[in-house]
């Protein structure tokens, strides 16, 4: 029997690669580079192979008249057209779960390296400054007020670890949660007043483009520190510039960004500013936890069984 036709449609690790190429036929992002080539394996292509920040538009989805499923190596899927998908009776699945401790450690690694001044200490003492004087004081972070936008399952996470540092934690989701203790504040205007640090780890997409705003900035004030380890869409990005510009906040540190990996030269420049490359779940065990669970779904789809992550309709 012929092995199943898969397209990929954004890089991968190479541990996801090899595998699928050793029990699939692949095509790398032929979709791209190689029209035509699309054209005449489409009739054939029963998968797509996404990650987090890939595109399947409805015209892709369209031109593949064989495709059953499309699985993304990724929590987030706001690149795919589910609609499309749902419409075709294409299943798309996603890889949750596997990566909320590690976007967590890192939310809490990048809030502490934020209020702390972490890599501007490391600079100080690599560029010979300490013999000079002692470094500026920073901010405390035990003890102060947090809030979590958005309270899923990776929003809890970080709660989990912001209780360890004394933090007094409220949220904003789309509704209050019954299984969680914390404050809940109906929008993040509101939940931004109210605290010193704002952690953002809520889904990407149309819903949330610009969530974090001006007002949202303006309401977290000059004491107050943005982090985000959601998607970039989800903040204003020129006006968190000119938030930090003016000193309408304190500080900012940022895995995710609107053009990645094209990052804002002022950001990029400026000293209150913590930057990632988008690593959040970047480690060795998660990354290759995350291609596991692609890689049982489409096991489980051609074999007929049910999917593991299925994304709702």
């Amino acid at each position: 029997m012929a092995r199943p036709e898969v397209l990929v449609v954004a890089p991968l690790m190479p541990y996801l690669m090899e595998a699928l190429q050793r029990d699939y036929t692949v095509h790398d992002r032929i979709h791209l580079s190689d029209p035509a080539a699309l054209a005449a394996a489409a009739p054939r292509i029963r998968a797509v192979v996404a990650n987090g920040e890939a595109k399947v538009p409805r015209e892709l989805i369209a031109q593949l008249p064989a495709l059953e499923v499309i699985t993304v190596f990724g929590v987030g899927y706001d690149g795919v057209d589910v609609k499309a998908a749902h419409e075709r009776g294409v299943p798309v699945t996603n890889t949750p779960d596997v990566l909320n401790d590690d976007v967590a450690d890192l939310a809490i690694g990048l809030l502490l390296s934020v209020a702390r001044r972490i890599p501007q200490a490391d600079r100080f003492v690599r560029e010979g400054q300490w013999p000079k004087g002692p470094i500026p004081l920073a901010r405390k972070v035990s003890g102060a007020r947090l809030g979590v936008v958005g309270m899923g399952r990776i929003g809890q996470a970080i709660a989990k670890r912001a209780d360890a540092f004394g933090m007094h934690i409220s949220y904003t989701s789309r509704s209050p949660r019954s299984d969680v203790n914390y404050t809940y504040y109906p929008d993040a205007v509101a939940l931004a007043a109210a605290v010193e640090f704002l952690i953002v780890i809520t889904p990407g997409g149309a819903a949330t483009r610009g969530l974090i705003d001006a007002k949202v900035l303006k309401a977290l004030g000059p004491q107050g520190f943005l982090v985000n380890v959601a998607r970039g869409s989800v903040v204003d990005e020129p006006a968190l510039v000119e938030a930090l510009e003016q000193g309408t906040i304190a500080g900012a540190a940022l895995d995710v960004f609107v053009a990645e990996p094209q990052v804002p030269e002022k950001l990029r420049q400026m000293p209150q500013v913590v930057l990632t490359p988008h690593m959040a779940s970047g480690t060795r065990e998660t990354r290759e936890a995350m291609a596991n669970l692609v890689l049982s779904n489409l096991a489980a789809h051609f074999a007929g069984t049910p999917l593991l992550t299925r994304v709702p309709a």
